[in-house]
């Protein structure tokens, strides 16, 4: 009797109905936002998945992974358009990756990866994640790739000053796992804290103008005509889940090119 008579209550009288209609409204609303959130957790994954993808397409789409020879009868190489299917211009290639074992306590950290050689993962190719480098990879199997931390005291990678462009080398002392050194920097180079480092064209293992990190503090030796710079990087190693996998598909030719010259003037 109490619904029947709340019904007619709400039915017959505009302004119960009104304020019916508006609670009604609140309680569904605030349903809705519980199961909406419950759903979006749900799916985290699989829009982490769709964002791996879609890096991964970015990066295979800039500019700078091609490079055609210097030529002048190819000048049009310079202006090759990125959404071509032309492989011979495309320096670096990029493939995404899983990690499934991290280690950042030791001395000589490693990653291990998702990817193999029946994926087309090489030794010495370099590691991005969507926040800056993540190292270097020294053993594949099938399946499976080790990479060399950049938190490894073995590893050393040659980058540049993202303002001017002066080179120098980043290694880890071993102590802080969210900074390295950078070093060889010239007392003639106009460097402030705050200021990116990235990849440097010359690196074979790394795509150029990849972000590193940024200077957090500048060591005036006065006696070296050189600063030495600490980073703070930009890959934090605590939490990376996906990398990507570099690939520079013009090194083999280069390193013939070298390794002849080098015996040809020993």
């Amino acid at each position: 009797m109490q619904i029947v008579a709340l019904s007619m209550l709400f039915r017959y009288n505009s302004f119960h109905e009104a304020m019916f209609m508006n609670a009604a409204s609140g309680i569904t609303g605030k349903l809705n936002e519980k199961y909406n959130g419950v759903e979006y957790y749900f799916k985290l994954k699989v829009t982490n998945d769709q964002l791996v993808k879609e890096n991964l397409r970015l990066h295979q789409m800039i500019k700078q992974n091609y490079e055609g020879p210097d030529s002048a009868k190819r000048l049009f190489s310079y202006n090759v358009n990125v959404d071509s299917s032309d492989k011979e211009l495309q320096k670096w290639l990029f493939m995404e990756a899983k990690v499934v074992n991290n280690t950042t306590s030791s001395q000589i950290n490693f990653l291990t990866i998702h990817r193999g050689s029946d994926q087309g993962v090489q030794t010495h190719a370099g590691v991005i994640s969507s926040e800056g480098i993540v190292g270097e990879v020294v053993n594949v199997s099938k399946n499976y790739a080790v990479v060399m931390s950049v938190l490894n005291r073995q590893f050393k990678a040659v980058v540049k000053l993202k303002n001017g462009g002066d080179r120098g080398t980043i290694e880890w002392d071993g102590v802080n796992p969210f900074y390295v050194t950078l070093k060889d920097i010239p007392k003639s180079a106009k460097v402030n804290r705050g200021d990116t480092i990235l990849t440097s064209e010359i690196s074979p293992r790394f795509p150029p103008n990849i972000i590193v990190g940024t200077v957090n503090e500048i060591v005036d030796d006065k006696s070296s005509n050189f600063y030495t710079l600490k980073i703070k990087l930009g890959t934090n190693f605590f939490n990376v889940e996906y990398v990507y996998v570099t690939a520079n598909t013009q090194l083999a030719e280069q390193k013939s090119l070298e390794d002849s010259a080098r015996k040809e003037f020993p």
